[in-house]
C-alpha cells in the first residue's frame, strides 16, 4: 500500500500539465503552499527577533538579489524559455539541451566574477544602499551579505534555470515545489539555528533553503533526459538568439533595481524599523500577485510561446485574454481583503510579542497602499511575457523604464522632501505600477493589431464593480462586530472576526460574478474541482485533469 502511494505519488510530481489552466492550478496548489510558509517565516522572524534587527536581515539581501536578478530573471522568462520551446516544439531537444549547458554556464561564470568585487567592496557598497544605519548594523548587514554571496547564489541560478527547463517540458508540479522547499529551508535555519546562532540561523537557512531548491528538481531534470555539457559556445545560433533577447531585459531590470535599491536607501533614513515594515507589507500584497498573477502569467507563456511560434495569433490573443481575465478575477477581491482587513490580517500574520502595535499600524497602511496596484503589478507580469513570446524584450524594457523613473522621483518626493513615512514608498509603487500596466497594453494592442476591445474591457469592468460592491459587505461586518460581539484583543475572537468578514464579503463576490454573468466564475468551480482530484491522481497518475467531455481544461 505505502508502496503504491510513493510509486503514484512520484508520478503524480512528473506528469506533464498539458493545459493552461492544469498548469496554473498545479502551481497555484504549491505557491499557496509556498506563500503560507513564506508568511509563517516572516512570524516566526518577528517572535524571534526585534523589528529593528530585522531590517538588517533585509538589507544584506540586496546584494546577493540584485546579482541573480540580472543574472537569471533578465534571461529566463524573456528569453531562455521562448527560446528554449521553440527548439523542442521543432523536435530538436538536442539542440535545446546545448543551448541550456551553454546558456547556464555563461551565466555562472558571469556570477564567479562579479561575486569577487561586490564580497571585496560590500562595506563601501553599504555606505551607499543604507546610508542611515548604525556602523553597528552596517557590520552586522555586511556579514550576513558575504554568507548569502558565498552560499545562496550559485544554487539559486542553477536550480531557476532547472524550472525553466522542466516548465518548458510542462512539468509545473516539482518546480512549483522548490520555492516550497527553500522556504523550508530558512524556517529550519530560525528555529533550529537561531537559538545558538542570532540572526545568523536565519541566513544559514537562506543557504540552506538555496541548496534544497536545486536538489528536488534534479531528479525530474535527469529523468527528461538532459545531460549537462561544459561548454561555452556562444557562437551557437540558440546561445545566441537568448544572449540577444536577453539584453533588452538585462538592462532593464537594470534599471528597475535602482527604484528597489532607492527604496532601502529611503527606508533606512526612517530607521531599520522602516525596512522590516516596507518588506514585511510587501510580503503580504506579493500573496495574491504570486498565487494568481505570477502563477497565470508563468502558465501561460508556454502555450503563448507555441502560439507564437506557429503564426497562430489567433490562439495567441485567446489565450492571452482568458489568462487576464482570470488573473483579474482572483486579484481584485483579494486586493480588496487587504484594504479593508487590513488591520486584523497583519496582526494575525505578523502579531508576536516583539513586533508591536506602531509596527502593526504602519505595516497594515503600507499594505493598503500597496493593494491599490495589486491588479497592475499582476497583470504586468502577463503582458510582459506577451512580449517575451513574440521575441520582443526591447518594448518592456522602455516601459518598465519609465515606471522606474515615475516610481523614484515619487519615492524620493515623498520621503525626502514631503518627510512622509514608510507607507508612501508603497503609494509611489502603486502610481508606477499602474502607468506601467497602461502603457504595456496600448504596445501589445498595437504590435498584435488588436484585441477584441470587447473581450478586453467588458469582464474587466464587470470584476471592479463586484469587487466595489465586496469592499462594502467585508467593511460592515468588521465594524459592527469589531467589540459588540468579538473581544478581537483575544487572537481567537480575531480570527473569528476576518473569518467572518472575509466569508460575507466573498459570499457577495461569487454572487454578484454569477450575477453579472462573469464567466470566470465557472472557473472558481473548475479549480475547486481540481483540488479535489488530487487523490484521484495518486491513485491513478495517468488520469488526466478534464471536463465531462474529456477534453483539458483551458
Amino acid at each position: 500500500m505505502i508502496k503504491t502511494f510513493f510509486k503514484n505519488g512520484t508520478a503524480f510530481l512528473i506528469r506533464k500539465q498539458g493545459s493552461i489552466l492544469g498548469a496554473a492550478a498545479v502551481i497555484m496548489a504549491t505557491v499557496l503552499l509556498s506563500r503560507v510558509l513564506g508568511l509563517f517565516r516572516d512570524r516566526l522572524l518577528a517572535t524571534y527577533f526585534s523589528v529593528d534587527d530585522l531590517g538588517v536581515y533585509f538589507a544584506a539581501f540586496r546584494l546577493p538579489n540584485l546579482l541573480f536578478e540580472l543574472l537569471i530573471m533578465g534571461v529566463l522568462s524573456s528569453a531562455f524559455i521562448p527560446v528554449f520551446t521553440n527548439y523542442l516544439v521543432k523536435g530538436d531537444s538536442d539542440h535545446a539541451n546545448r543551448i541550456a549547458s551553454g546558456v547556464i554556464n555563461l551565466s555562472v561564470l558571469a556570477m564567479l566574477i562579479l561575486i569577487v568585487p561586490l564580497y571585496v567592496f560590500a562595506r563601501q557598497i553599504s555606505y551607499l544602499l543604507v546610508p542611515g544605519f548604525s556602523e553597528n548594523e552596517r557590520v552586522l548587514m555586511i556579514e550576513f551579505t558575504r554568507i548569502m554571496l558565498l552560499g545562496q547564489l550559485l544554487p539559486l541560478i542553477i536550480g531557476n534555470y532547472i524550472t525553466g527547463i522542466l516548465q518548458s517540458h510542462q512539468r509545473f508540479l516539482l518546480p512549483a515545489l522548490a520555492p516550497v522547499i527553500y522556504n523550508v529551508g530558512i524556517i529550519i535555519g530560525i528555529v533550529f539555528l537561531s537559538s545558538s546562532m542570532g540572526l545568523y540561523g536565519a541566513v544559514w537557512g537562506v543557504v540552506i533553503g538555496a541548496v534544497l531548491y536545486l536538489l528536488i528538481q534534479l531528479p525530474l531534470l535527469w529523468k527528461l533526459g538532459y545531460s549537462h555539457k561544459l561548454i561555452l559556445n556562444i557562437k551557437d545560433t540558440g546561445v545566441r538568439e537568448v544572449l540577444k533577447l536577453m539584453l533588452p531585459r538585462t538592462f532593464g531590470l537594470g534599471i528597475s533595481q535602482i527604484d528597489t535599491t532607492v527604496d532601502l536607501i529611503l527606508a533606512s533614513f526612517l530607521g531599520s524599523r522602516s525596512i522590516t515594515i516596507f518588506n514585511f507589507a510587501q510580503h503580504l500584497q506579493q500573496v495574491p500577485i504570486g498565487l494568481f498573477g505570477a502563477t497565470f502569467a508563468q502558465a501561460t507563456l508556454p502555450t503563448l510561446s507555441i502560439s507564437a511560434a506557429k503564426h497562430e495569433m489567433e490562439n495567441f490573443k485567446e489565450a492571452f485574454l482568458a489568462s487576464l481575465n482570470q488573473i483579474l478575477f482572483f486579484v481584485l477581491p483579494a486586493s480588496v481583503m487587504l484594504m479593508v482587513l487590513r488591520i486584523p490580517i497583519v496582526r494575525l500574520v505578523f502579531g508576536a510579542a516583539k513586533f508591536d502595535w506602531a509596527a502593526t499600524v504602519s505595516t497594515g497602511r503600507t499594505v493598503s497602499f500597496f493593494a491599490v496596484s495589486i491588479f497592475a503589478q499582476s497583470l504586468v507580469q502577463l503582458f510582459a511575457r506577451g512580449f517575451y513570446a513574440l521575441y520582443d524584450t526591447k518594448t518592456p524594457v522602455i516601459i518598465g523604464s519609465i515606471s522606474v523613473v515615475v516610481n523614484t522621483v515619487l519615492s524620493v518626493v515623498f520621503v525626502r522632501f514631503l518627510n512622509l513615512p514608510v507607507w508612501s514608498l508603497a503609494i509611489s509603487t502603486s502610481v508606477a505600477s499602474v502607468i506601467n500596466l497602461l502603457l504595456l497594453a496600448i504596445s501589445l494592442h498595437v504590435k498584435i493589431k488588436g484585441f477584441n476591445l470587447q473581450k478586453l474591457l467588458i469582464p474587466p469592468f464587470k470584476m471592479f464593480l463586484a469587487s466595489f460592491v465586496t469592499g462594502i459587505f467585508l467593511y460592515i461586518p468588521l465594524k459592527l462586530l469589531d467589540q459588540l460581539v468579538f473581544d478581537t484583543t483575544r487572537v481567537v475572537d480575531l480570527i473569528m472576526l476576518t473569518g467572518v468578514a472575509m466569508i460575507s464579503g466573498l459570499s457577495v463576490y461569487i454572487f454578484l460574478a454569477w450575477f453579472l454573468d462573469i464567466e470566470e466564475v465557472g472557473l472558481f468551480f473548475r479549480l475547486l474541482k481540481k483540488m479535489k482530484t488530487v487523490p484521484q491522481i495518486f491513485a491513478n497518475p495517468s488520469s488526466e485533469l478534464v471536463n465531462g467531455d474529456n477534453t483539458p481544461v483551458g
